[in-house]
């Protein structure tokens, strides 16, 4: 029998951290073995009982780099290499994606929010270090099928425009989901909506942000709203539409769990779920 994988989970009692270790606890091939969240009064808590698992014998801790030591000094004489699953903020994303390389912990981010120069230093940092991981914008594998047809359609439409529609509580905007839409759209070469009229907006950025290559990506954030995308183009006489809707947090669970399974085969950094599937 292969060892359970060992799982350290960041923003642990977050929406996300919370379906994150319901998913790790029901694996027969995982092991849940930390808890990371700064939520004050929760240190030391069960983070089963907080999330009305039962207890788990896992306590929740504030702090990040002690728990990633911990867990990779208890995991180094089993031979199996532990993995950090972070949903925590832009703000921390990199540093928390750098210390789990350093300590040896495969890292597999759903927080989004990493430049492109931050992309590249932690993929040649976790390329040095031969530690394998993941930034994932979006663990739907619909959002990657979406994102597949996004980019084949690039190549017979002119114009386009990206929405991305997500709960008011999401720090960044726009999405990384839409970001590396676009990015994928992009990867043609070619520039998008040529300018046809001298524009003029009278609310500055009712147009959405414009990237290099002309396509505009807009962000709308709504109580209510999970996680929606829609990629919209046109052309004379018709419109082509793509749209992905989120409708509850488990349909990224097996996204999730697919990548941990598959980041310790990895020789370095990888960017997109359409690099695992």
């Amino acid at each position: 029998m292969t060892a359970p994988i060992p799982v350290v989970v960041a923003g642990a009692l977050g929406r996300m951290g919370a379906e994150v270790i319901k998913a790790v606890v029901g694996a027969e091939d995982c092991c849940l073995v930390g808890a990371i969240d700064n939520t004050p009064g929760k240190e030391g808590a069960d983070v089963g009982l907080e999330l009305g698992l039962g207890e788990l014998e896992v306590a929740v801790t504030a702090d990040f780099e002690g728990c990633l030591c911990a867990v990779s000094q208890s995991v180094r004489d089993s031979g199996s290499g532990a993995v950090l699953v972070d949903f925590t903020h832009p703000s921390v994303v990199y540093e928390h994606t750098r210390a789990a390389i350093a300590y040896g912990v495969h890292p597999v981010i759903g927080t989004t929010g990493l430049s492109p120069e931050q992309l590249n230093d932690l993929t040649e940092f976790s390329a040095k270090a031969s530690v394998g991981g993941a930034v994932i914008p979006n663990f739907s594998v619909g959002m990657v099928l979406l994102q597949q047809a996004a980019a084949a359609a690039a190549r017979f439409y002119d114009h386009a425009e990206l929405t991305e529609l997500h709960h008011n509580r999401k720090a960044d905007a726009p999405s990384g989901t839409c970001i590396k839409t676009a990015e994928l759209m992009e990867e043609l070469g070619k520039s998008f909506n040529p300018e046809e009229v001298d524009e003029h907006e009278s609310l500055a950025g009712c147009r959405g942000g414009q990237r290099d290559s002309g396509l505009r990506l807009h962000s709308v954030r709504l109580p209510g709203l999970v996680a929606h995308q829609e990629v919209m183009f046109g052309a004379p006489g018709e419109t082509y539409t793509l749209r992905h809707d989120t409708i509850d947090r488990s349909a990224y669970m097996p996204g999730v769990l697919l990548t941990v399974r598959k980041v310790g085969s990895l020789g370095s950094l990888v960017y997109g779920l359409e690099r695992l599937i």
